[in-house]
């Protein structure tokens, strides 16, 4: 705290450089090192912020790959009036893959043209992987729901800079909120960035297992013609019942996508829709997911993953449901026991499991859901199609540039903030911790 003003531009640079490691950005600005006339400063090679992002692996046929279209719709505004991600600028094409290792989510230019740091890696699990040696002195860890790093308390108690743990798309379960708040790490999401991408894949994944359409296909790839082996476990979808756990952005998503369908549409939420949304799609309101799910045909789990929520399929709620049902989950792995979820297809109380989350993620070789029978799992893709990478991958740099401009973060995208839930967090989130097991 001295009172002379520092006037050679290295010790001023030095000076901010040490506030904004040992106490935050806000340090240095109220010590007069970062404000307007200092700007430049902010984005040179000397104030440093590390930016440490996790990925998953590229294609094993090398990257970039040959895209099979040449552009993808522009979606500016989501059905509830939110506009898409809108930072400063990208620096990428939307329909390019940004989400593994050597997409790097097109921020490279943006932070290295800031002055900042980025490691980009897909070594995240295990004892000394690259994850962990680069998180000690992270400032910033951005990872995806496909491919979490997870966040667990160890991990953010080793992490003394850490100021935001940014994740690429929606959902951050993989985060310990509790130990989050506890050390004032921030949490935030792109909200809204990929839940219709996410939407489609529970009615495609709907559609597959009622019609039995993987075993069906597995026949033409064998060289077959079995109509009778496709057939025997197909049915129509209409006129099922068809409940979703949870309506809100991808729930309610799901509903109107299947009412062209001549489903019977069922929802049980802990905020129930407006009336006019429920006589519009012709909507059944259930206070108690455990009672709907007894009527239900199909059963899309579309909630968050948090401490009331985990195991919420157990060996005691399994036989709640009606024996022959279908049960759908691109939320979360563990909403579901896994060792339930494959006797119950095995003894015939489900008909059929799909979805596209595990936990952990990846699953090892041997986990029950890879060889169940009447199952149509597939990694964790739901969410990050070309088409959602796009958006997401905005939404981290919108939010990146929020931090380092110091102006608030939409409510919308904020999960924990200032050690409280805030915003969506709020809204969908309960206190606790879901990353271990």
């Amino acid at each position: 705290k001295s009172s002379a003003t520092p006037t050679d531009g290295k010790m001023v640079l030095r000076l901010a450089k040490t506030l904004v490691a040992r106490r935050g950005r806000q340090s240095a600005c109220k010590a007069g090192l970062l404000k307007t006339g200092f700007r430049s400063f902010r984005s040179s090679t000397a104030v440093t912020d590390k930016v440490l992002c996790v990925l998953y692996p590229d294609p094993s046929t090398g990257f970039p790959p040959s895209y099979a279209r040449d552009s993808i719709p522009k979606i500016e505004i989501y059905p509830d009036g939110q506009t898409t991600p809108t930072p400063n600028s990208i620096d990428f094409n939307p329909g390019e893959l940004l989400g593994c290792v050597s997409g790097e989510l097109g921020l490279r230019k943006f932070l290295e043209d800031n002055g900042h740091e980025l490691v980009v890696t897909a070594d995240k699990d295990g004892d000394g992987c690259e994850f962990d040696a680069h998180l000690k002195d992270a400032h910033y860890v951005i990872s995806q729901p496909f491919y979490p790093a997870y966040i667990t308390a160890d991990r953010i108690a080793s992490a003394p800079n850490l100021r935001a743990a940014i994740t690429a798309g929606i959902g951050s379960d993989h985060v310990d909120l509790d130990a989050a708040m506890k050390h004032k790490v921030d949490v935030c999401e792109v909200t809204f960035c990929n839940s219709i991408s996410v939407s489609e894949h529970v009615v495609m994944m709907i559609l597959s297992l009622v019609r039995n359409y993987v075993p069906s296909y597995q026949w033409i790839k064998q060289g077959g013609w079995n109509i009778a082996d496709c057939v025997q476990r197909s049915y129509d979808v209409e006129g099922m019942k068809v409940g979703t756990v949870a309506a809100g952005r991808i729930g309610l998503a799901v509903l109107k996508r299947l009412h062209p369908f001549d489903c019977k549409l069922h929802y049980c939420d802990r905020h129930r829709l407006p009336r006019e949304i429920e006589e519009r799609y012709s909507l059944t309101y259930w206070n108690d997911w455990k009672e709907m799910v007894k009527e239900m045909d199909v059963v899309t789990l579309n909630c968050p993953l948090h401490s009331e929520t985990e195991h919420m399929v157990n060996a005691d709620t399994i036989n709640l449901f009606k024996r022959g049902a279908y049960l759908i989950n691109t939320a979360r792995g563990k909403l579901c026991d896994k060792h339930v979820i494959s006797k119950a297809l095995e003894e015939g109380q489900l008909a059929g499991y799909a979805g596209d989350v595990w936990f952990p993620q990846p699953p090892p070789s041997n986990h029950p859901w890879r060889d169940m029978p009447w199952h149509g799992m597939t990694p964790h893709t739901s969410g990050t199609s070309l088409s959602a990478q796009a958006r997401y991958a905005a939404g981290v740099r919108e939010i990146l540039e929020c931090y380092f401009n110091e102006t608030s973060i939409r409510d919308e995208y904020q999960i924990v903030t200032d050690g409280a839930l805030a915003g969506t967090g709020a809204h969908s989130y309960s206190e606790g911790n879901a990353t271990s097991g």
